[in-house]
């Protein structure tokens, strides 16, 4: 009985000892700290948020019915919300599609040939033509419902950001150091790890840039892409875009000046909560032997780091991301391995030749549809008129991309070198890019009439307003990617003010500079419709060139010369960029990388 007693304690003790153990032994890394008290409420806060506008989304909805947009500054709130929404939503998926889009042009030679100047073709045509044609497609998808006219908005502000993210991510592929890869290739890493662990680090701080200029440029469309036509009916959703576009319309200056002061605050919250920690995290991807001082981390990133909440919620996301890693490496050597077997050098040259087989007779095939629609509408003497208006903008286009690349090369590196005032002024430049600059065109119209300008020259700045920030955006992402030990060399070697320009600075933000006079460039053509033909009450200004043709016809509704003006202006755009801007990227990725 006595050691029953015994042992029974023991067993009590035992017992109470296994109760105390997951208190006593709880991890670490998983007990809570304060900053889980700024955290918590965070989240919390931006769940309810997005619920609600979520379900403000998908009210129900018939066309015809009015959607009231106020310009009493209280509803601004609520506006820049949905708008901030949208484009958070179109931000996302713009980066999912550019990461695909850019891996597989970048790997393959064949859809290279294909996806690249399938997506130089994109980035001209104009975003309401987007919007035109998938609007009906959305709203049959959720019929009854605010959301297919969402979706269509999402969109289109889709078709704005991604272009640029995809050349960026495309660059930064095709210019990864081969000594990099031939480690990847030496720890054995699958191409799915490659992937990850090497190529999408190595492109990290540029895309950031690029995401960040990206979203300004959906601010720039947001007016269009919230005031969406269907059969001949205006819809405008709640936004800030619908908001600037009301007070233009009635002229109300002071609606004008509360719609800037909200995209600012706006700017500067999500700068504060998301570029702001990227920038500083995409840091540690730069490829240099020197590190540079440290710079504070923002206060975000430290909460990111610190909450134990976050901590959770990342474990979870490593399993994904490992067991994902574990079934891409099994599969992909077994495919590879059949593909080598399958074909040789001599089946791939084939492949090579029927591929390119099948490209020239889509594309023959394509010309000859075209040619016969606007053969049978317009008459042959209107397209050499409309080839002869190309050129018209075409040297519209080339005359500012140089005056532009004159003017923000130099302050892009001066800024880029400084990465603790590219901090500072980070926020500034994403307004100057994210304004409106139809806010601009009654300012034109009226110098122009009230000094007697020549129209043919003074409208043409209006073009480069929202896409000059491209080369600012990428020269600077390309000067802070310089590495550290290169400025040191030079410095140490006492090179002169024009070496070091022509031997390092110019070759290093070479292949970035490229990405954003790509991106500039196309969206110049793009902005051409809007920028030579511009109105202010009842005075109008029509430039010549292929913009304002587009524009006029649409206006007029007459298709056929909407899509020869389209055709047209694509052409001249994939021409381009294949005789130029391509060029300069086979350059960058032979002779200008850092290996």
């Amino acid at each position: 009985m006595w050691r029953a007693a015994i042992s029974g304690s023991g067993a009590e003790g035992t017992m109470q000892q296994r109760w105390g153990l997951p208190i006593v032994a709880w991890p670490s890394r998983l007990r809570p700290t304060y900053w889980d008290g700024v955290a918590l409420p965070l989240v919390l806060g931006s769940v309810v948020l997005l619920a609600w506008a979520s379900r403000q989304m998908s009210v129900p909805y018939r066309l015809g019915e009015t959607l009231a947009i106020s310009l009493d500054p209280r509803y601004l709130p609520e506006y820049g919300l949905r708008t901030v929404l949208r484009m958070a939503l179109a931000l996302a998926a713009s980066l999912a599609f550019s990461l695909a889009y850019a891996a597989i042009a970048a790997k393959s030679r064949r859809a290279e040939k294909l996806l690249i100047p399938v997506l130089d073709i994109l980035q001209s045509v104009p975003i309401l033509g987007f919007l035109s044609i998938t609007v009906t497609g959305f709203i049959a998808l959720f019929p009854g419902s605010l959301m297919g006219y969402e979706c269509a908005a999402i969109f289109a502000i889709f078709t704005s950001q991604a272009w640029n993210m995809t050349f960026s991510l495309y660059q930064s592929f095709i210019g990864v150091p081969q000594d990099l890869r031939e480690a990847a290739r030496m720890y054995h890493l699958s191409p799915w790890q490659s992937f990850w662990r090497l190529e999408v680090p190595f492109a990290m701080p540029q895309l950031i840039w690029n995401m960040m200029m990206s979203v300004s440029g959906g601010w720039f469309f947001v007016v269009a892409s919230e005031a969406i036509s269907v059969n001949g009916q205006d819809v405008k959703l709640p936004g800030i875009g619908s908001y600037i576009a009301l007070a233009i319309e009635q002229r109300d200056l002071a609606a004008v000046g509360y719609a800037i002061l909200a995209m600012l605050v706006l700017i500067l919250i999500y700068d504060q909560l998301l570029f702001r920690p990227l920038l500083a995290w995409a840091q540690r991807f730069k490829v240099e032997a020197i590190t540079q001082d440290e710079i504070e981390p923002p206060w975000f990133l430290i909460m990111l780091q610190r909450a134990r909440l976050f901590d959770l919620l990342r474990s979870v996301f490593d399993a994904a991301t490992v067991l994902a890693s574990r079934l891409a490496r099994r599969a992909a050597p077994r495919r590879a391995g059949a593909h080598r077997r399958r074909f040789g050098a001599a089946g791939a040259r084939w492949a090579d030749l029927v591929w390119n087989g099948v490209l020239i007779a889509g594309v023959a095939y394509a010309i000859i549809d075209i040619a016969r629609f606007v053969e049978s509408e317009v008459g042959l003497h209107e397209v050499l008129h409309v080839l002869l208006l190309g050129l018209c903008t075409l040297a519209r286009v080339v005359v500012l991309i140089v005056l532009a690349a004159l003017i923000w090369v130099p302050i892009g590196v001066w800024i880029g070198l400084r990465p603790r005032l590219a901090r500072r002024v980070q926020p500034i430049v994403q307004f100057l890019a994210a304004f409106p600059a139809n806010l601009f065109f009654p300012v034109a119209v009226v110098a122009i009439l009230r000094f007697h300008l020549d129209v043919e020259i003074w409208v043409s700045p209006l073009m480069i307003l929202g896409t000059q920030w491209y080369i600012l955006f990428n020269v600077i992402a390309g000067t802070l990617a310089l590495p550290t030990d290169y400025q040191f060399v030079a410095s140490n070697l006492g090179v002169s003010r024009f070496l070091w320009w022509r031997r390092l600075i110019l070759p290093a933000i070479f292949p970035a500079f490229v990405t954003g006079a790509v991106t500039a460039s196309g969206g110049s053509w793009n902005a051409s419709i809007v920028a030579e033909i511009v109105r202010w009450g009842n005075d109008t200004l029509v430039a010549t060139g292929i913009g304002a043709y587009i524009a006029e016809a649409t206006e007029k509704g007459d298709f056929p010369r909407i899509a020869l003006g389209i055709c047209v202006l694509c052409l001249y755009v994939l021409l381009f960029n294949r005789l130029l801007w391509r060029r300069l990227y086979l350059l960058a990725e032979e002779r200008l990388r850092l290996d």
